[in-house]
């Protein structure tokens, strides 16, 4: 296939990896976009194998169908691979790498390479190499909140002193009640805070803030997490079900970036179900609020705005869109394991 001759004529060639959420909404993202063509759509559901492209994302007839067949996905000859699976597959990863195929990921695995299982990351560096490719991580969160705001925010500093990021998300609309009740630990007992989720959260931003600190040249000593909760006062009820008096109704986990003893970084999630809680949790709408102390100070709000009731089908936008936006940077990008660093020029291409 001529690679030359199909990025002039019909933009990039692009394979969507998995249809989940945020998935389905990059198949879309790339149907739409001028630049691009859709190459193929790989899907781990065999019941999902063989049915057009557009019908997995509620668009129009693509006359592409899907393949639950990864040999054939290779055989395609993509410019890039937008691969967002539940898990990340390392030899997955490289055997698309290896093919010639640049990929863009919302899994959260290449944010910060010094942070990588050393042997992982030579492994893939190894197949960028061979396949002449370059790998990327991105997302809202992480990725843009945390990596591309910060810097643009850092850039009017001379001297930080601390940068706090918080993130605020009002689930009681959500109706989910198996991720609400059984994955986040809402509804139940403080005690029962499930200490793992901790660790995720701190290996899933830890890397974010370290890439952004070493791009600032101040490299963290230490990456920290803590967790608290707070309760429902009274039976509180939300979409996804009840919450009875003195069982979980929000949560906060902060991941801190410490320079010396000092906090430099820090991300702080707080997940609620209703604002009715102690003022001091100082709950605010979904959305963000970046602080920014240093000799040029800055107190920045970031708002969804989308109501309640369609956050759940709105809200995968906010992270498929980044990775599809950032497919041609990193298409461009020389071979290897590209960050937020190397994507300065990301932007959306509209018309």
């Amino acid at each position: 296939m001529d690679r030359g001759n199909s990025l002039t004529d019909k933009g990039l060639r692009v394979v969507q990896w998995a249809t989940g959420n945020i998935g389905t909404g990059a198949l879309r993202a790339v149907l739409g976009h001028p630049g691009m063509s859709l190459a193929g759509v790989y899907v781990h559901s065999p019941e999902k194998a063989g049915r057009d492209a557009g019908d997995l994302c509620g668009a129009e007839p693509t006359g592409i169908r899907s393949t639950h067949d990864m040999d054939e996905i290779l055989a395609l000859g993509a410019d890039c691979v937008l691969y967002m699976p539940r898990a990340c597959d390392v030899d997955e990863v490289c055997r698309i790498l290896e093919s010639g195929a640049n990929v863009v990921t919302t899994r959260g695995e290449f944010h910060h390479p010094p942070s990588m299982d050393p042997a992982i990351r030579d492994r893939v560096e190894a197949a960028c190499a061979r396949g002449g490719t370059s790998i990327h991580s991105t997302g809202s969160s992480p990725g843009f909140i945390t990596e591309a705001v910060p810097l643009v925010l850092t850039s009017i500093q001379r001297r930080l002193d601390r940068l706090t990021i918080d993130e605020y998300a009002d689930l009681s609309r959500r109706d989910s009640p198996g991720m609400l009740f059984d994955v986040m630990g809402f509804g139940s007992a403080p005690a029962d805070f499930d200490e793992a989720r901790v660790a995720h959260v701190r290996d899933s931003f830890g890397p974010s803030l370290s890439l952004l600190a070493d791009a600032l040249g101040l490299p963290l000593d230490a990456i920290t997490a803590t967790a608290e909760a707070a309760t429902a006062a009274h039976p509180t009820t939300i979409a996804a079900g009840t919450l009875e008096p003195g069982t979980v109704a929000a949560q906060r986990m902060t991941v801190t970036g410490l320079r010396g003893p000092e906090p430099l970084l820090q991300f702080r999630a707080t997940w609620y179900c209703t604002p009715d809680l102690d003022p001091a949790w100082d709950i605010r709408p979904t959305g963000w609020h970046l602080s920014v102390e240093g000799d040029a100070p800055l107190d920045v709000d970031i708002r969804l705005a989308v109501p309640l009731e369609r956050m759940a089908a709105m809200s995968p936008g906010y992270t498929a869109n980044r990775a599809v936006n950032a497919v041609p940077v990193v298409c461009a990008s020389a071979p290897g394991i590209r960050t937020t660093v190397d994507m300065a020029g990301v932007r959306a291409r509209l018309g």
